[in-house]
């Protein structure tokens, strides 16, 4: 027996965040981040919206990219002090992931972080809160996915809390915030939701419900990606759409290494000033991994059948070279988004950015914990390819260096 489960109502569309009006409580608090959705008007729109709705309104303000467990812990504190019967999460992945770990928290104050963090061992929630989430980027689909990635940085690891109790209750998903989006954060979370579609459609826990689901949203994003990132802003729009479409599959369907990698490595190099954006991350490697994964056979034959979709093939060439073109896609869809091919290339010269740079002898010093780590990892067990310690610090590498992957 399988589950599929998404939040009970997605209001989609332009206006949608007026759905906040109908809710019915007591009492909200708004998780919120650095200030740009109080920058473009979005939070005083919320915070009325609610209001006009009847509830008593708090804000927890100023939740950092890639949030932390000092965080999550700070928040819950809040809100046992407020005591909401709703927790509405506006912004990108980042608070919206917060705020899913500090409802938790909230309604089981004595549960701790490892706790959380055991896969699908979440205890049932909706005791104390109902939960909506806004996104207001085009990647994460966290408003969707009964998924939250939150940061242990005296362990420089990033953790994944998977359970269907945190799933919102309510998504909202509406093109105006997306509009905000700055170029380079547009790619990123663009390559995060092709990455979300691709590993959902070959995971080993695929089905017919995510399928489509998956199909639709790469059909989406291959049309929409780039004119999003030029300036299109009703390619924008699809785009918010097509996001949310990819998490509803890997919510359920799962996915791969890809995430598997890009949650180890995003703040294995922190001390170093060197943060690998998850979307970035994720842009880079999964060229490498399907050209691992490939090696599958039932693998190999599903990205055909994705080759098939998107049309950059013909349908009568063989798996091969249908995963051949899939990669070179890809790897051209990083070049039209300016993102580097591997890990030495990010942060260097060739791609300038403001996340510091890798350097090679502490790469290779940490590659086997983050081999090791990235084994562990929630999101490895549904990948096609089960990679052994060698495999996977071998595929590292080929991250690193952009290598080609012949194993």
């Amino acid at each position: 027996m399988a589950r599929f489960t998404l939040p009970r109502d997605v209001y989609h569309g332009t206006g949608a965040l007026s759905a906040l009006k109908s809710f019915k409580g007591k009492k909200a608090i708004v998780c919120v981040g650095g200030g740009s959705m109080k920058k473009f008007g979005f939070l005083d729109k919320v915070t009325a919206y609610l209001k006009e709705a009847g509830m008593e309104v708090a804000l927890f303000e100023g939740i950092e990219p890639d949030p932390s467990v000092e965080t999550v812990m700070k928040g819950a504190q809040a809100m046992q002090e407020f005591q909401p019967d709703w927790i509405v999460a506006i912004g990108g992945g980042s608070p919206i992931d917060a705020a899913k770990a500090m409802w938790i928290k909230y309604e089981y104050p004595e549960i701790t972080f490892e706790e959380m963090c055991k896969v699908f061992g979440i205890p049932p929630l909706r005791r104390k809160a109902r939960f909506c989430a806004i996104s207001s980027t085009s990647g994460t689909a966290t408003e969707v996915t009964a998924f939250s990635i939150i940061t242990d940085y005296s362990k420089g690891i990033k953790y994944p809390i998977a359970d269907f109790e945190i799933t919102p209750d309510v998504a909202i998903v509406d093109p105006e915030l997306a509009e905000t989006m700055p170029q380079k954060l547009v790619a990123h979370t663009g390559m995060d939701a092709m990455t979300h579609a691709v590993e959902a459609y070959v995971s080993t826990a695929n089905c017919d419900f995510t399928d489509p689901l998956a199909i639709h949203a790469i059909e989406m994003i291959m049309k929409d990606l780039v004119p999003s990132y030029n300036g299109d802003m009703e390619a924008r729009g699809r785009m918010h759409n097509a996001q949310c479409l990819a998490g509803m599959a890997f919510s359920n369907a799962l996915l791969g290494i890809v995430h598997s990698m890009a949650h180890k490595t995003g703040a294995a190099f922190a001390d170093y000033g060197a943060h690998i954006i998850h979307g970035a991350a994720n842009a880079m490697y999964l060229p490498k991994v399907v050209a691992f994964n490939a090696k599958d056979a039932a693998a190999k034959k599903r990205y055909g059948v994705i080759v098939d979709y998107m049309g950059i093939a013909d349908e009568a060439a063989a798996d091969s070279e249908k995963v051949e073109a899939l990669i070179r896609y890809l790897r051209k869809m990083n070049d039209d988004l300016k993102i580097p091919h591997c890990i030495k290339q990010y942060g260097a010269d060739s791609y300038p950015c403001e996340n510091g740079f890798v350097p090679e002898d502490v790469f290779l010093k940490r590659l086997p914990d983050i081999a090791r780590n990235a084994i562990g990892d929630a999101c490895t067990g549904s990948n096609p390819r089960q990679p052994t310690q060698e495999e996977m610090e071998k595929l590292l590498k080929c991250c690193y260096y952009d290598t080609d992957v012949d194993f």
